[in-house]
């Protein structure tokens, strides 16, 4: 007799034996997370320039270059109560590259590139694990709920979404980060900025590691925290939990965000 059932009917005959349910929850809820019948693999060709981005709701998301010219993606489906099998990854190709998503079963999902389409798992327990190989000077997007980033190595611009999760990327080119409840630390390769880096928190620090020649405008705020430099900026205008300056010639402006956490810009070199 399975060891899971055994312990529901030993449960069932005693009832009267304080915490029994508590731990029949919570054996059923942290119990052995099993594996969908196959792995997930999928691997195509975009061209430089374009973008692989990857949709989560609940797992974790890695990225890190590509063994050869081809995307490579593999997602690991895990669930304890709820059938990983039910969790469809759906491949999307678009002129702008390809869009990877967990397809969870309910009524209204759809896997839609950027911010388009709606994904929701409601009380389903699976997680998936989504493992990407970024080819050379291809960009990475990974839009995620529950669950933290990593993205190492990349050479072309990186940018990820979280709500509840950590976020840690080095990236070639630019880079943004957002999350809620959760750090990021981000270093990015970048000498000077033609646009707009975004790295924003509520509840965490944000890391941000630059090019000791890089040249950009800086803006930082935090509610409850410090901030910290080790390059050097000009121009500063410093007051009460806001910092702005420019690095080198100035350009592009870095803007970092946090409500409850600490900021430090860090050198590369």
């Amino acid at each position: 007799m399975p060891r899971l059932l055994a312990f529901a009917l030993f449960c069932a005959a005693l009832p009267f034996l304080a915490g029994c349910d508590l731990a029949l929850r919570s054996t059923l809820v942290f119990g052995e997370r099993r594996p969908a019948d196959e792995l997930f693999e999928w691997q195509g060709r975009i061209a430089a320039g374009q973008h692989v981005e990857i949709k989560g709701v609940s797992g974790t998301i890695t990225a890190a270059p590509a063994t050869g010219g081809l995307v490579e993606v593999t997602a690991d489906r895990r669930g304890a109560r709820n059938d990983p099998n039910e969790v469809r990854i759906a491949v999307v190709e678009h002129p702008a590259g390809v869009t990877v998503c967990a397809v969870y079963p309910r009524e209204g999902n759809q896997c839609l590139p950027g911010e388009e389409g709606r994904l929701s798992a409601r009380r389903n327990d699976v997680d998936v694990e989504f493992a990407v190989g970024v080819p050379a000077g291809v960009d990475f997007v990974a839009r995620h709920v529950n669950g933290n980033i990593g993205a190492s190595g990349l050479t072309g611009d990186v940018e990820a979404h979280t709500v509840n999760g950590n976020i840690e990327v080095t990236a070639g080119g630019h880079a943004r980060a957002v999350t809620v409840n959760g750090s990021i630390r981000a270093a990015i390769g970048e000498n000077d900025w033609d646009g707009e880096g975004f790295f924003e928190t509520v509840n965490g620090s944000v890391t941000l590691t630059l090019p000791e020649a890089a040249d950009a405008d800086v803006s930082v705020r935090t509610a409850n925290g410090s901030i910290r430099s080790d390059l050097p900026i000009t121009d500063t205008d410093e007051r009460r939990q806001r910092f702005e300056g420019r690095l080198g010639d100035g350009g592009g402006t870095l803007r970092i965000r946090t409500v409850n956490g600490s900021v430090r810009l860090r050198s590369a070199e």
